[in-house]
């Protein structure tokens, strides 16, 4: 009898070569798909989506019944961990996340100490439905988001062009950063050590801004915090499959690798490839590189994306993605080619 284990994206994340990659995009579920926007619509706002068991499955089976991905990732956001702290969180159409932020000693002080399990129960009742509903062959991915990126918007109380606030406060006050990021950690290791009780077979820990960080302060601020994670997440299931994504990090990835100990890494578009084969798949499965933008434009170019990075990174173990998620105006016609592109 078949095995989670025998899913063919978790076969890759497990090191094997397959001759065809498994296949699934970030932000899979979403304003692309007209069924999404129905949705979106009945939720009310964001937030009322992410927490309604109901219409968080839906979001989240809506891909995969359209295109058959080979895994599915949970509807929620890398927000609901600072709003589980107790830090208000809203918001804005059309604009983002709102927080009030952390700035100081007074600010941290109402930050709580442990997630509030009750606000996320209904987030890891998702994760029971969605479980429930998948394919057998469709493997089911959680995540959080990572200290240093959560902590920029705890910090600035919304996304910056260059994470300022945040930078601005480590370098004033490192001994209160550091406790801002210790209280993330704790809160991501008990989120993630959840969602894979409720269901998921891996998790993805998503650090959108690592790029954003010096050599020095990369290590301090998203290495050791995410080996922290991952360390957490072992110790109660010591077989958990676990992907950084440390986006822009370019030549410190292999660092990155080696100091966390995740299993895999999400790859950003605009890294090279060689440097991918030489020294980062050499280390661990990879994941990623289709550039949003030629998914969205399509055609030809597409056709030769696809065939270069399968040729690229065909020859180790590798899962196909794009380097973010995907844009809002993705035609459907797109994915679907890209669908028929991969598996050829």
């Amino acid at each position: 009898m078949a095995t989670r284990d025998d899913l063919l994206f978790l076969r890759a994340l497990s090191g094997e070569i397959l001759a065809k990659p498994p296949l699934w995009l970030m932000r899979q579920a979403g304003r692309y798909l007209p069924e999404y926007r129905e949705v979106r619509a009945k939720a009310g706002s964001f937030l009322g989506l992410c927490y309604n068991p109901d219409l968080a499955t839906e979001v989240t089976l809506q891909p995969i019944r359209r295109f058959g991905f080979d895994a599915a990732i949970l509807f929620c956001d890398i927000l609901v961990v600072p709003h589980a702290l107790g830090q208000k969180l809203w918001f804005v159409e059309g604009e983002g996340p709102r927080l009030e932020p952390v700035g100081d000693a007074q600010r941290l002080g109402e930050i709580h100490e442990e997630i509030d399990r009750d606000l996320l129960a209904p987030v890891y009742e998702t994760v029971q439905r969605v479980k429930a509903a998948l394919p057998a062959e469709t493997a089911f991915i959680g995540f959080c988001g990572a200290p240093w990126t959560v902590a920029t918007y705890m910090v600035a109380g919304r996304g910056t062009p260059d994470q300022g606030p945040a930078k601005e406060l480590f370098t004033r006050d490192p001994d209160l950063f550091a406790r801002l990021i210790d209280r993330v950690v704790a809160a991501s290791i008990a989120h993630l050590n959840a969602q894979i009780e409720a269901g998921v077979d891996a998790v993805q820990i998503f650090d959108s801004w690592a790029g954003s960080l010096s050599e020095a302060d990369f290590e301090r601020w998203c290495i050791a915090p995410t080996r922290r994670i991952v360390e957490g997440v072992r110790a109660r299931h010591a077989k958990a499959k676990i992907i950084g994504f440390p986006r822009g990090a370019g030549r410190l990835i292999p660092a990155y690798i080696a100091g966390t100990g995740v299993d895999a890494v999400s790859l950003e578009s605009d890294i090279d490839r060689g440097f991918v084969r030489e020294q980062v798949q050499a280390l661990v499965p990879v994941q990623g590189h289709l550039d949003p933008q030629v998914l969205r434009a399509g055609g030809a170019e597409l056709e030769r994306e696809v065939e270069a990075i399968r040729a690229s990174f065909g020859a180790g173990p590798f899962v196909f993605n794009l380097g973010h998620g995907i844009l809002p105006d993705t035609p459907i016609a797109h994915v679907e080619r890209l669908v028929a592109a991969v598996r050829a």
